[in-house]
């Protein structure tokens, strides 16, 4: 029986589409279906269903899949002690993070990883929206939110900071904001609710009602450049912010939220030398990134009313 064959099967079992499956293979479709009817020649039995959102196992697959899987596994033990594997790293890693934290804080940073390793591919999926390691769209995800279920490995990745921001513009133009009770007739940035891909993105109801939004969106890196023209109030991770000379803090201190990044990847992947060098090499620059994603005082600032002080340690402000 051809081990390609068998390879092509998992990946089509593992991801529910020709799509899905001849990406992470790096081949055309039409190569995965081949690859597909030669083995279901070879069983003697279809191993898959065809349905209008893609391949469903049959009983025949359902019983097939875990002998494949044994053998990959035993397949990739000896893949990783063979010398051409102290060679370097190689092959594809895809990453899927939030946008901002994607854009702002791993882009650069992966791309000096990946110059230091020529024969690895890094591909960096940074959306505004929940990448799911389940369906196979991603090697690696951060999210804000823990996964619950599945035959994963999860790490928590780091803290960050997110508070009120706004432009020297739009605080000029408007009277000292000292209290929580002072945001009342401002103007908000924010998210689009009925399209929020996390529950920890909600974070105003925890602060204050906005009376008015002058835009809303999915994306994090348009509300910064809203706020940055002056539109309004947000909140923005200081990852995103902090250094942005065009902005101010409202009410650091007062206003400060803190939410969580958490990794996680495929139970059966984690032996690779290329997720583990990836993975290790996130947690890294987490952690040598703690003074931003922290907001870890280095500078006296003024607040927006002027008062100069240090950022309080973040926490996460009572209803």
């Amino acid at each position: 029986m051809d081990w390609d064959n068998l390879r092509y099967f998992l990946e089509l079992a593992r991801s529910g589409t020709l799509m899905s499956a001849a990406r992470r293979l790096e081949v055309d479709h039409t190569t995965v279906a081949r690859r597909i009817q030669a083995l279901e020649k070879e069983v003697g039995a279809p191993l898959f269903s065809r349905e209008s959102g893609g391949h469903r196992l049959t009983e025949a697959g359902r019983r097939l899949q875990p002998q494949v899987e044994a053998m990959e596994s035993a397949f990739l033990a000896v893949e990783s002690t063979a010398p051409a594997s102290q060679e370097g790293l190689s092959g594809l890693v895809r990453i899927g993070a939030t946008e901002g934290f994607g854009t702002v804080v791993l882009a650069p940073q992966l791309a000096s990883f990946a110059v230091r390793h020529p024969k690895l591919t890094i591909d960096l999926l940074a959306m505004p929206r929940l990448v799911h390691l389940s369906r196979r769209e991603a090697d690696i995800v951060i999210s804000l939110e823990r996964p619950a279920r599945g035959p994963v490995v999860v790490a928590k990745l780091t803290d960050y900071t997110l508070r009120l921001y706004a432009s020297k513009q739009y605080l000029s133009a408007h009277k000292p904001i000292r209290t929580r009770e002072d945001l009342r007739g401002h103007t908000f940035i924010s998210y689009v609710d009925d399209l929020l891909f996390s529950k920890e993105l909600q974070y105003l109801d925890e602060l204050h009602r906005p009376d008015a939004f002058a835009l809303r969106s999915t994306s994090v890196l348009a509300q910064h450049s809203a706020v940055a023209a002056g539109a309004g109030i947000a909140v923005l991770p200081a990852f995103l912010a902090e250094h942005d000379s065009a902005l101010r803090p409202v009410l650091p201190g007062q206003a400060n939220f803190t939410r969580t990044f958490w990794m996680s990847m495929p139970a059966e992947t984690k032996h690779l030398a290329r997720m583990q060098a990836v993975w290790n090499f996130l947690r890294e620059t987490a952690q040598e990134r703690q003074p931003l994603l922290l907001l870890q005082p280095h500078r006296e600032e003024n607040d927006a009313s002027g008062t100069s002080q240090r950022p309080t340690r973040p926490r996460k402000p009572s209803p």
